[in-house]
């Protein structure tokens, strides 16, 4: 995914929504004027967001924020399906379903209109750009929880996207267990797998641009961190404020650790198991190599959130075992 802001006038666009549904004189995401006691108060980047009651309509716009208040038991009036799996736009890996199908709403650039006509109490977007412009515009219709502190470019890890929703419901209790039943799964794992300690790893990827590799502070890093593994450290000395850097053909060795995980992107696999350069890299020579050829693991893998984490355990820790031997 590319950080890219909103196009077109937005300001003109949601002041019209807002009229249109009666929602203009509501005020924006703080609240300031809120008489007696707020039903809950979330940190953000953008400063403290207080909600004043129990949301009702909850508009869930980040990655993984829509399934992340499906298992604290809440249920979204719209939501975004931030990898094209259509339907509900929820991950196989998803067992909670929607009573009523949400209102679906475009990621990198929503649909702020359609947004405001849903006339929600309280909008998540824990995990996208970190964009002040979609903040400023999102807030004006409802309060929002927009990315945490540090939290620019999808960087949130599923613990922190857990905590801020749960608090943003008043559903801390619910979070602190789901969180705390995650991390009783990972040291379950990590347990089982004493040989992950201290090996490299690079995490790329191959789309039709070419080549990357994920930094730290994503969520395929930190997955891969809880489990003992080190980021490659020569993807790691050219990090940028991104989630990930380019590899360039010539770069390829770059890809070489003693595991090499490649997830396909918007290409089939074949793009780089038929790479003859990509097949010179040292590890995959070695066939400490993992390729992605299922999306739903693919893409549990890159969601990362409360929910798609199980499943992401039990289907990529024994590939990442099997291409260790």
């Amino acid at each position: 995914m590319r950080n890219l802001r909103p196009q077109g006038l937005i300001g003109t666009a949601v002041v019209l929504a807002l009229a249109v549904v009666g929602l203009a004189g509501c005020g924006g995401g703080d609240k300031d004027g809120v008489s007696g006691a707020a039903f809950s108060k979330v940190d953000t980047k953008f400063g403290e967001v207080t909600i004043p009651s129990e949301p009702k309509r909850v508009v869930a716009l980040g990655w993984g924020d829509a399934e992340t208040a499906l298992a604290l038991g809440v249920q979204p009036v719209g939501a975004s399906d931030w990898l094209a799996f259509g339907g509900e736009g929820l991950g196989p890996w998803v067992t909670v379903k929607y009573q009523q199908a949400p209102q679906k709403i475009g990621t990198l650039e929503p649909e702020f209109e359609k947004i405001a006509a849903l006339k929600p109490d309280l909008i998540l977007d824990t995990k996208s750009s970190g964009d002040q412009e979609r903040y400023d515009t999102l807030k004006a219709i409802a309060p929002t929880v927009g990315v945490p502190t540090g939290g620019d470019a999808y960087k949130v890890s599923w613990e922190k996207q857990t905590e801020m929703v749960a608090a943003a419901l008043g559903r801390v209790d619910q979070g602190k267990q789901l969180i705390a039943d995650t991390k009783t799964r990972f040291a379950k794992t990590v347990a089982e797998h004493p040989e992950f300690k201290g090996k490299t790893i690079t995490l790329g990827s191959r789309t039709s641009d070419g080549y990357g590799a994920y930094t730290a502070g994503t969520g395929r890093v930190d997955f891969v961190q809880r489990l003992g593994f080190t980021n490659n450290p020569k993807v790691e000395a050219k990090a940028t404020e991104g989630f990930s850097i380019k590899v360039s053909q010539e770069q390829l060795d770059l890809l070489d650790a003693d595991l090499t995980v490649m997830a396909p992107i918007g290409v089939d696999a074949s793009k780089i198991t038929d790479d003859p350069l990509f097949q010179k890299v040292p590890s995959v020579k070695a066939g400490h190599v993992v390729v992605f050829n299922d999306k739903t693991l693919s893409s549990a893998f890159a969601t990362d959130s409360i929910l798609s984490i199980g499943y992401a355990l039990d289907k990529v820790v024994p590939l990442f075992a099997a291409a260790l031997r």
